[in-house]
């Protein structure tokens, strides 16, 4: 199975499938938010099914690596996202009125 890097899950969406600033999305920055949650709560549970199925081996070793290394980056990339929006309200906050 090749790896995609821009893929946050397996499900096959991408950073490039989010709605670019500005563009007609159906519900902007929540939605897309909500979207982006979603798919880290979605990579989390297919690697807590992949480490279930190769405790019963049922499932190959090396996708079960691969889905926690998945879950890991997206994970990583969700603690950076989160501290970008933290920096930026932190910003905002010291801004004189």
């Amino acid at each position: 199975m090749p790896i995609d890097p821009l893929t946050l899950t397996g499900g096959g969406r991408s950073i490039a499938s989010l709605p670019k600033p500005g563009a007609e999305a159906g519900g902007g920055f929540q939605d897309t938010l909500g979207r982006l949650i979603d798919g880290i709560e979605q990579t989390s549970a297919e690697a807590n099914t992949a480490v279930s199925g190769m405790m019963e081996k049922t499932t190959d070793v090396h996708d079960a690596m691969i889905a926690l290394q998945r879950e890991e980056l997206t994970l990583q990339l969700s603690l950076q996202i989160r501290n970008k929006f933290v920096n930026a309200y932190q910003e905002i906050m010291r801004m004189p009125i």
